[in-house]
C-alpha cells in the first residue's frame, strides 16, 4: 500500500512499509513518554541520581577489565606503543563522547543512542542501533565477567596457593566446560539491581573508589621498578601495530556512555548527563595511560603475551612476594564487579526503551511498583548474559563488543548532524564544539578502527546484523507502537478526504 504526503503529487507516493521503517519519532513525543508517572506498563522510573552518581556510573562501567585484563592482550600487538594505542582509542571515544553529551542533554531518556537514532534516523536504523547495543552492553558484560573469574583464580592462588579447576573456571575453547565465577558475578549484580537504582548507585560509588585506589597502588609499586630500556624500541610493530592495539583497547573505553542510559533517573539530566560523560572519559583516559606506562616500564613487552591477570603478575615480580598480588587481585575483583553492575544496568534501560516502543516484548518495560525498577527485564537480561559469560571465551567477546560499539557510536555522530539541521530550536544542555567537524571526525575514527578488526569479527558482525534485521521485520515492525499509531492516524486522514 502506498501513501502520499499532503501537498505532494502522486508520483511522490512511497510504500507504507518503507516510510514506516524510515519514520522518525518526534523528540517531543520521546520526552513526553519519558516524563514519568504511571503508564500502561506500570509506574515510571524514579529520579534519584546526581552528578557524582552519574559520573561514577560511567567510570564504573568503563574502568575495569579493559585495563586489568585486555592490556595483556593488546601489548603483544603494539609493543610499548600501546600507550599511543590508548590515546588513539581515547580520541576516537572523545569525538563520540561530545556527540553523546549533546544528545544526552537534548534527549535525556533511558534509550541512549537507540532513542537518539529513533529521533534522527528512523525506526529501522534505531532498531539496528539497539541491536548493536546488545553487543556493546550485553556481550561486554559477559567479557568483563570472564575477566573477573581470572582474578578470582589469581587471588586464590596468591592468598591460599590453590586455584579453581579449568573445567569450572574457564569457558569452552579455553580449556573449560562452564565458567562458574563469571556466572556468580552476573547474578550478584542482578540481585543488587533488582533491589533498586539508589542502592545500586551507592554500591557502585564505593566500588569505584576502591577501583581507583587499587590502580594507584599498582602504579606506586610498578614505578619503583621502572626501566626506560623496556620502552625501546617504542613501536616495534609500527603504525599497523598501534592501530591494531587501538582496535583492541577500544574495548577499554566502552561504557563512558553509561550515564546516558540513566536519562530518566537523573535529577537534572540536561546539565548532569553531558558533564558526567565528559568527566568520566577524562578520568579513565588518565588512569589508562598511567597504568599502561607503569606496566611497560616494569615488564618487557615481550613477556605480556599469554598473561591474563597482567597487573597481578607485575606486582608479584616487583615485590618478590604474593602480598601485593593478593591486594591487587582483591581490588580487581571488586573493581570489575562494578563494571558488571553498571553495564548490566545500562543494558536493561536500553531494552526498557525499546520495549516501550513496542519493538521487543512488553515485559521488558514493566516497572515494579515497590522498587520502581524493571525487575523482569533485569532477571531475563541477567540470565542471558550469565549464560554467555559461562560459555564464550574472552577474546571473541571483546572484539565482537568493539565492532558493535563503534557502529553505534558512528550512528550517534550522524544523529547530531541530523538533529542540528532538523530541530535547531531544541533546548540543548550541551553543544558539541566545532560543529560539524567533531561529529564527522567521530564517524571517520569509528570507521577507521572498525576496518582494523579481524575478518572473523566482521563475519560475526554481519551475521549478527542479518539476524537482527530478520527479528525486526518478524516482530519489531509488526508491533511498533509509533508505527501503528502513525498508520492509524494516516488512515484516518485519508478516510476524511
Amino acid at each position: 500500500m502506498f501513501i502520499r504526503e499532503a501537498g505532494l503529487p502522486a508520483s511522490h507516493a512511497v510504500p507504507r512499509s518503507r516510510r514506516a521503517v524510515l519514520r522518525t519519532k518526534p523528540v517531543d513525543a520521546i520526552l513526553e513518554e519519558s516524563s514519568g508517572g504511571v503508564g500502561e506498563e506500570g509506574p515510571g522510573l524514579r529520579r534519584t541520581m546526581g552528578l557524582l552518581e552519574l559520573t561514577f556510573f560511567s567510570v564504573g562501567a568503563t574502568l575495569g577489565t579493559g585495563i586489568f585484563v585486555i592490556l595483556g592482550e593488546a601489548v603483544p600487538k603494539a609493543g610499548p606503543a600501546v600507550v599511543i594505542s590508548f590515546l588513539l582509542a581515547a580520541v576516537t571515544a572523545l569525538f563520540s563522547a561530545l556527540s553523546y553529551a549533546e544528545l544526552a542533554g537534548t534527549i535525556p531518556v533511558s534509550g541512549s543512542s537507540y532513542s537518539y537514532a529513533y529521533a534522527t534516523l528512523g525506526e529501522g536504523i534505531a532498531w539496528v542501533c539497539g541491536w548493536c547495543l546488545l553487543l556493546e552492553y550485553g556481550v561486554s558484560i559477559s567479557a568483563v565477567a570472564v575477566g573477573w573469574g581470572q582474578y578470582v583464580n589469581e587471588l586464590l592462588d596468591s592468598a591460599f596457593g590453590v586455584s579453581l579447576p579449568d573445567a569450572i573456571s574457564q569457558p569452552p575453547g579455553d580449556g573449560g566446560t562452564f565458567n562458574i565465577p563469571a556466572v556468580i558475578v552476573v547474578l550478584l549484580a542482578v540481585i543488587l539491581l533488582v533491589r533498586g537504582v539508589s542502592e545500586s548507585a551507592v554500591a557502585n560509588t564505593i566500588m569505584v573508589f576502591i577501583k581507583l585506589i587499587t590502580l594507584a597502588f599498582f602504579c606506586a609499586i610498578a614505578f619503583t621498578a621502572f626501566d626506560d630500556g623496556n620502552l625501546s624500541p617504542f613501536a616495534p610493530l609500527g603504525v599497523a601495530g598501534i592501530s591494531a592495539g587501538a582496535s583492541q583497547v577500544f574495548f577499554s573505553y566502552i561504557g563512558f556512555d553509561a550515564a546516558s542510559t540513566a536519562g530518566e533517573e537523573a535529577k537534572n539530566p540536561r546539565r548532569d548527563l553531558p558533564l558526567a560523560i565528559l568527566i568520566s572519559l577524562a578520568i579513565v583516559t588518565v588512569v589508562y595511560v598511567a597504568v599502561a606506562l607503569a606496566a611497560l616500564g616494569a615488564l618487557p613487552w615481550q613477556q605480556f603475551e599469554g598473561s591474563e591477570a597482567t597487573l597481578a603478575k607485575i606486582v608479584t615480580d616487583v615485590t618478590g612476594g604474593s602480598w601485593a598480588s593478593t591486594i591487587l587481585s582483591a581490588g580487581a575483583i571488586i573493581s570489575i564487579a562494578s563494571v558488571v553492575l553498571t553495564v548490566l544496568y545500562g543494558q536493561t534501560r536500553i531494552l526498557f526503551a525499546m520495549s516501550r516502543d513496542g519493538l521487543i516484548p512488553p515485559i521488558f518495560a514493566k516497572v515494579n511498583r515497590r522498587t520502581q525498577s524493571p525487575v523482569a527485564n533485569t532477571l531475563i537480561t541477567g540470565a542471558w548474559v550469565a549464560l554467555l559469560a559461562a560459555l564464550v571465551p574472552l577474546g571473541q567477546l571483546t572484539e565482537a563488543t568493539s565492532i558493535g560499539t563503534l557502529f553505534a557510536f558512528a550512528l550517534v555522530n550522524i544523529g547530531v548532524i541530523v538533529l542540528r539541521r532538523t530541530r535547531p530550536d531544541l533546548q540543548r544542555g550541551f553543544t558539541a564544539p566545532f560543529f560539524p567537524i567533531t561529529p564527522i571526525l567521530g564517524v571517520g575514527f569509528c570507521i577507521y578502527l572498525m576496518a582494523r578488526l579481524s575478518g572473523t569479527t566482521w563475519q560475526v558482525f554481519l551475521v549478527w546484523m542479518a539476524v537482527g534485521v530478520a527479528i525486526y521485520f518478524l516482530y519489531g515492525y509488526r508491533h511498533s507502537r509509533w508505527r501503528t499509531e502513525g498508520a492509524e492516524g494516516a488512515e484516518g486522514v485519508e478516510a476524511g478526504r
